[in-house]
């Protein structure tokens, strides 16, 4: 039989009925002879209310402590977890980041997974139990609890699939799949059956929340399959798996977003030489990530750069932005949070022409205005103002049919859906 890593999230968690479904879905698994690892997310919301306690006691908690408490979440899931399959009728023993020996590095709240030693969890599933690990967490050289980022639960999921080399991770959530576009902004959105890896880590790094972006990187590297579904449902989600045989007749996947965006713009600039490496040289060293950048001679003769960083990161790229701009004589420097990506994916962009220029022609079709562009083989992206997402993200997908069982490609032409699209 199988060898299955299931991951189930918070939502999954999320109350004691709810654990005991799990176990119910876990046990029916068991039964069935597959070797099962069990991976779980805190309690939903649970992390956040144990992060609150840490700014209540003080206004900079360290990040070490953080670590310490956070953690604790999934010690909880697991644990219940555990005795809920015992209950059921299944062995099971709970595994924390450290007994499993998920080794990390020492970025506090942001750790990255060096090696895991899955001599225990081999023996459990030996055993015919069901080993549930405490998802998110690890342990550094020095012994520090440390935790993987918000979303590491999938991480964690997929490294110990990778680790055992298992047939399988399914990673249970509140969605059934991941969708052409976002549901509560696209009705006539509809599930996706395969992604690749690729694709679905464009879409997990341009907006969509399914999974952490990291988990589909581990995913790829090791040849991972995964198989996102529903917790709530028995019905297959979404595959995302290697590029195989007709994927690339797919020309656009779907449609994605993402406010989290600002815009900084260091304008007017006499000196041309050497102005990226200046502008971008102390951001860089500042660990602020910088998404699309753009520079473009003035009439005037003057430069100009723009680019664009998280929301989180804008007030540090601006204030850095300000100090170089002073050296290169620039005349000002402008901010805008009110920005947006819109961004469509597709495997098969790579071999078929026009599809950006169609998305510019829809976007123009309903009066968008495009700040910036940004594209790989499989993407194109554009910087819009935030109050046309909506409008954006609807005209795209009717305009790649992506509503229908069409392949993504251009339908005939059709009126503008800016009348039924509130901007």
């Amino acid at each position: 039989m199988a060898l299955v890593v299931q991951k189930y999230g918070g939502t999954s968690v999320g109350s004691v009925e709810r654990i005991k479904a799990v176990a119910e879905r876990v046990l029916r698994a068991w039964k069935a002879g597959h070797g099962l690892v069990v991976v779980v997310s805190a309690m939903a919301g649970e992390t956040n209310r144990l992060l609150a306690l840490g700014q209540a006691v003080t206004d900079r908690p360290e990040p070490r402590e953080l670590d310490a408490l956070a953690a604790t979440g999934e010690q909880v899931s697991a644990a219940l977890t555990a005795m809920a399959l015992r209950s059921a009728g299944a062995p099971a023993v709970s595994l924390l980041g450290h007994q499993v020996r998920i080794q990390t590095d020492s970025a506090f709240t942001r750790a990255r997974i060096r090696g895991i030693d899955v001599a225990r969890i081999r023996e459990a599933v030996a055993a015919k139990a069901v080993a549930v690990v405490a998802g998110f967490q690890g342990v550094d050289a020095q012994g520090n609890i440390t935790t993987l980022g918000r979303g590491g639960s999938d991480t964690t999921a997929v490294a110990i699939a990778a680790a055992l080399g298992a047939d399988l991770c399914e990673i249970y959530t509140d969605v059934d799949g991941v969708y052409t576009a976002d549901p509560n902004l696209v009705p006539s959105a509809r599930k996706i059956a395969r992604l690749t890896y690729e694709e679905m880590l464009e879409l997990a790094s341009l907006g969509a929340k399914v999974l952490q972006i990291r988990s589909v990187e581990v995913a790829m590297k090791y040849g991972v399959p995964v198989h996102v579904r529903s917790s709530f449902s028995d019905e297959d989600g979404t595959m995302i798996e290697p590029e195989g045989s007709g994927l690339e007749e797919v020309f656009v996947s779907g449609v994605t977003y993402d406010r989290d965006v600002a815009k900084v713009t260091v304008a007017g600039i006499s000196e041309a030489r050497e102005i990226a490496a200046l502008v971008f040289e102390p951001i860089a060293k500042a660990n602020v990530s910088v998404d699309m950048i753009i520079q473009g001679a003035t009439r005037e003769g003057t430069t100009d750069l723009t680019f664009t960083v998280s929301k989180a990161d804008g007030a540090a790229a601006k204030e850095l932005a300000q100090k170089v701009a002073k050296k290169l004589g620039a005349q000002e420097v402008l901010f805008d949070r009110d920005v947006s990506k819109v961004s469509i994916v597709g495997l098969g962009m790579r071999s078929h022409a026009g599809i950006a220029a169609r998305m510019f022609r829809i976007l123009a079709n309903e009066g968008i205005p495009i700040d910036a562009v940004s594209t790989s083989e499989i993407k194109v992206s554009c910087l819009i103002a935030s109050r046309y997402v909506e409008l954006a993200v609807r005209s795209l997908h009717d305009g790649f049919g992506l509503g229908g069982e069409g392949n993504g490609a251009p339908p005939a032409a059709k009126k503008s859906v800016r009348k039924r699209v509130r901007r």
